[in-house]
């Protein structure tokens, strides 16, 4: 009889380790998808923020550049004016630069 409930000692014994193994199995699953979903959370809000600055700094150089262009237009329509008042100054002019980078790239 002692040998019976040695094996049934021995038995409820691998029974209760077996329920705590699946029970710590369980525990690490929960444990994964709580992870799993803190890090999707937080990935999902860190790409929110990135986007959101590749938007400021993508209309940042998009006001930049239209800018730039206005400048340029207007110093062309600057340029394009003085030229058809001072034809005879703006011809002697290109001709100086023109003679002093001869002079420059000769050397």
């Amino acid at each position: 009889m002692a040998e019976d409930n040695k094996a049934e000692q021995n038995a409820s014994a691998a029974a209760g380790a077996q329920d705590k193994l699946e029970s710590s199995k369980q525990h690490a699953r929960k444990a994964a998808e709580d992870l799993r979903s803190a890090a999707g959370a937080i990935a999902g809000e860190y790409r929110g923020k990135a986007e959101e600055a590749w938007g400021e700094a993508r209309g940042k150089a998009e006001q930049a550049w239209d800018d730039a262009r206005n400048r340029a237009r207007t110093f062309q329509e600057d340029a394009e004016q003085y030229v058809r008042e001072n034809p005879t100054k703006a011809v002697f002019t290109a001709l100086g630069i023109g003679f002093v980078l001869g002079l420059i790239f000769r050397r």
